[in-house]
């Protein structure tokens, strides 16, 4: 009878763990194309952020796209075109990390149950009375990588723009012209290295008048790059390869910490690698809706 009570508690004692037994094998965190599931003998399409257990079967549409996080803590993207078993894609899955989860959690937490006001979105930064540029004007300036990408609305009068960098004091460290609209900074570079703060600010050339905000770049301290690059390898120890997924789940892990330009940065990189998905474009305006919040 008492081994009948422990064996009791310790299988209730596993069961309550977080990540010891789940009834899923895989999230759906982006799809592109009349993506169908079968659980049973039923087929019906597949939507953002459902859960998928191991006994389904996934028919993937040509030209389309599964992006899957694993209940383990680790991605899997799927563009082959056919009927998968779910079983079988999970053979694929090597490891995994709690971190990974935990941010799939965190961009269940932030799906909308609707898209109004999508539109709306271009508001989450500060227009002003120039151009647009897609950075937070609030107190969240922090940045932890050394490469950002600064992106900006074209102006009615176009390009080329003047990008002028400034430190605290005003004083320029270096200006450039871009005919596209983003421009590429590194602050590892020798002119920005031992700068704390930058200070950044676009102009389309032929038209002074229509200069945009200045924006703030501010370098994480010592100690709180130490912690965060901590918590990026945990985070990374569930990465299978470099898809847009993974980005996805950085930009989410950045926002979290409320380092929003290196979530911008991640969340475009997602874009970049996986273009076609318009999922990673939903997700990213929703961000910019919780940006406007935050400003």
């Amino acid at each position: 009878m008492k081994n009948r009570l422990i064996l009791g508690v310790l299988m209730m004692f596993f069961i309550m763990q977080p990540g010891v037994a789940q009834d899923y094998a895989f999230r759906v965190m982006a799809t592109k194309g009349a993506n169908q599931i079968k659980s049973g003998d039923t087929w019906q399409p597949i939507k953002g952020f459902m859960q998928i257990k191991l006994t389904d079967e996934v028919k993937v549409v040509e030209n389309g796209y599964l992006g899957l996080m694993h209940a383990k803590g680790s991605s899997l993207e799927v563009r082959k075109a056919g009927i998968h078993k779910v079983a079988d894609l999970s053979q694929q899955i090597s490891g995994g990390s709690s971190l990974m989860a935990k941010y799939a959690d965190f961009m269940l937490s932030n799906n909308p149950e609707s898209k109004k006001n999508k539109l709306s979105a271009t508001g989450a930064v500060h227009r002003g009375f120039g151009i647009l540029v897609y950075l937070p004007e609030s107190q969240y300036t922090d940045v932890y990588n050394d490469k950002v990408t600064v992106k900006w609305q074209a102006s009615k009068a176009g390009g080329p723009y003047l990008v002028s960098v400034s430190n605290l004091y005003g004083d320029e460290i270096t200006s450039f012209e871009r005919q596209e609209t983003y421009a590429e900074f590194d602050l590892s570079s020798p002119e920005l290295a031992k700068e704390p703060n930058i200070l950044i600010a676009i102009t389309p050339k032929s038209d002074p008048t229509g200069a945009s905000n200045t924006y703030m770049m501010k370098r994480l301290g010592k100690a709180q790059r130490e912690a965060i690059q901590k918590s990026l390898e945990e985070l990374r120890s569930g990465f299978q390869g470099d898809n847009a997924l993974n980005h996805l789940v950085l930009a989410s892990f950045f926002e979290e910490q409320k380092l929003l330009i290196d979530a911008i940065g991640e969340f475009e990189q997602a874009i970049k690698m996986a273009p076609d998905v318009e999922s990673y474009r939903e997700v990213f305006d929703e961000f910019l809706l919780r940006l406007k919040g935050a400003n």
